[in-house]
């Protein structure tokens, strides 16, 4: 294995660890290392799966700077019986954990002291993806908040910066020994834990000689950055440390990209760094010339004016779509024998319709579901008030279709079938919900599952197309909607969302009396002309946007003029099968 690259944490490393946060000349982007706190974390469990959340012992170490801050240990009662396996290979009994606390006391006493270490911490562990999936799997079990930190795996770190011919593997006890670590990991958590610690400040002290002095660089180091990006981490400089938008330009001023952040500075930085990994970013990178930042007083008005400015700028390295007006709709024409139709225009014609579909592929299958419950006449061609066509399509001999087009069904009668037809598009689809999946269970029971498969699309798609609408359309016909959310530092943000499109937002501060803040928003508001229904009087991101915000918990009304409402028996009960 050769000779340890560090021989005394005190002495060798801590001088290379210092060395690693030294900072360049010229202003420095992300957050520097010395800001940080690793919480560095190890678990001993009983060797089932995350979601049984079997944990036996938890260690963790908090370092800053190179320097222990704290440290956690604690056995935790698993409530079953420690297999003997797991016993032989941790050390760990049943007998010793039979008056350790329950994870209901001992893990928000972890959690507590994670929060506890500052304002910027980190998670780190050693094959990460196995101790955080368990204490993740732990919180919800026990209904108690994750610290959503960000995580740095020490296995992806050393098996970047260290070869087979260093090291034999990228196990703890293998980099342990080639780092001169002080504590020999045993399978305890606290030992493992330190342990990791001291392979943590090697691999620092490593990437400190390549250039990496920023914790993004840290996390998403995997060889040097491309020097044509690097080059460009000077666009960050000078753009404010605040939530916005933030929209990448080319010489030429074009927008390239947008996004949004909480943290625009920091997240702009994070561009230049390996922690960008995806070619087409860095292709973009590459042709940006300037940042523009949009400071924006909520995370809902970011959002916002971050699809607004896709669809007027279409940025070609954003996939959001860049052509939000492009949609394709189902519609029950009104004419004197209604049809089905798959349009691109809503108007303002007393017609029903569904959608809008994600493609013209989910409209056709809607389509198809509709004509399987209803029969519904399919050809193109308008029909006069009588009709007396001298023969009728295969559909009518399919009892697909009651051929009004020969006289053989009245307009009365048809009219009952197209009012049917259009409750289940607008308000209750229960009846087709019922027929298909009773088809889906015959086709299953014949052992046809393509075709039950087909089925269930054709269903989805209706219901799916069914909910955007029943969600969109309440908000576009609200004249104005003023809602509150407490903002995170206190106070409230406010909204005002007219026709389902967001006209204005703003954020009294802590303390104050937020009616006057309402009365001020409401004033200044943009004027929002009525749509044409059931279209909203914006792009139908935004509103989708702004309808999930409204139902996010915490929410508040102040004010609704309007009926904001959704069928009971919308498509929206059905669960799974709306979700599209």
């Amino acid at each position: 294995m050769g000779v340890p690259t560090v021989v005394s944490m005190s002495v060798a490393v801590q001088s290379a660890f210092q060395g690693a946060f030294e900072f360049l000349d010229g202003d420095r982007l992300g957050t520097p290392l010395t800001d940080v706190t690793f919480v560095v974390v190890d678990l001993e469990t009983t060797g089932g799966a995350p979601a049984d959340a079997g944990i036996t012992e938890i260690g963790a170490v908090a370092v800053r700077a190179g320097e222990v801050v704290g440290e956690f240990q604690t056995l935790v009662n698993p409530g079953a019986p420690i297999p003997a396996f797991i016993t032989a290979l941790t050390g760990i009994t049943t007998t010793m954990v039979a008056r350790a606390p329950r994870l209901q006391a001992a893990l928000p006493s972890f959690f507590d002291f994670v929060r506890s270490q500052g304002p910027t911490v980190a998670w780190v562990a050693h094959n990460a993806s196995y101790d955080i999936s368990f204490l993740k799997a732990a919180a919800r079990l026990i209904d108690v908040e994750f610290p959503p930190l960000p995580v740095l795996d020490t296995v992806h770190l050393a098996r970047q910066l260290l070869s087979r011919d260093e090291v034999r593997n990228h196990k703890l006890a293998t980099l342990a020994r080639h780092f001169g670590a002080e504590t020999t990991p045993d399978h305890r958590a606290l030992h493992d834990a330190r342990a990791t610690v001291d392979v943590l400040h090697g691999l620092i002290a490593l990437v400190g000689n390549r250039g990496v002095d920023t914790f993004e660089e840290l996390r998403g180091f995997s060889g040097a950055v491309p020097s044509e990006v690097r080059a460009k981490r000077t666009l960050a400089t000078g753009l404010p440390n605040a939530p916005g938008v933030y929209v990448f330009r080319d010489a030429a001023g074009s927008a390239l990209y947008v996004g949004t952040s909480g943290d625009i500075r920091r997240r702009v930085s994070s561009y230049f760094t390996r922690g960008e990994r995806r070619a087409r970013m860095q292709q973009m990178v590459r042709l940006a010339e300037s940042v523009t930042p949009i400071v924006c007083a909520t995370d809902l008005e970011a959002r916002v004016r971050e699809v607004r400015i896709i669809a007027s700028e279409q940025p070609r390295f954003n996939r959001r779509s860049t052509r939000p007006t492009r949609a394709t709709w189902l519609k029950l024409t009104v004419e004197h024998f209604p049809r089905l139709s798959i349009v691109t225009t809503v108007r303002e014609d007393d017609a029903t319709y569904v959608g809008p579909f994600r493609s013209r592929q989910r409209a056709i299958e809607a389509m198809a579901a509709l004509h399987t419950v209803f029969p519904l006449r399919q050809c193109t061609q308008s029909l006069p008030a009588a009709p007396q066509r001298p023969s009728a399509c295969v559909l009518a001999d399919l009892g697909s279709c009651g051929a009004p087009c020969t006289g053989a069904q009245s307009r009365a009668d048809y009219s009952l079938v197209a009012a049917d037809a259009r409750l289940a598009m607008s308000a209750d689809p229960a009846l087709v919900v019922q027929r298909l999946k009773s088809a889906m269970r015959e086709l299953a029971r014949q052992e046809r599952f393509e075709e039950a498969g087909e089925t269930r699309d054709r269903l989805s798609s209706l219901l799916h197309g069914m909910t955007r609408l029943q969600r969109l359309a309440p908000l576009a016909a609200t004249a104005q909607l003023i809602a509150a959310v407490r903002h995170p530092l206190g106070g409230w943000e406010l909204m005002c969302i007219r026709h389902g499109r967001l006209a204005g937002s703003v954020l009294a501060p802590r303390g104050a009396d937020p009616m006057p803040y309402i009365d001020a928003l409401v004033t200044s508001a943009e004027h929002v002309d009525a749509p044409a229904t059931p279209l909203p009087a914006a792009i139908i991101e935004e509103t989708e946007i702004i309808a999930r915000w409204l139902e996010t918990p915490g929410v508040r009304l102040v004010e609704v003029d309007g009926d904001w409402s959704c069928p009971v028996r919308g498509a929206a009960s059905y669960g799974e099968l709306s979700a599209g």
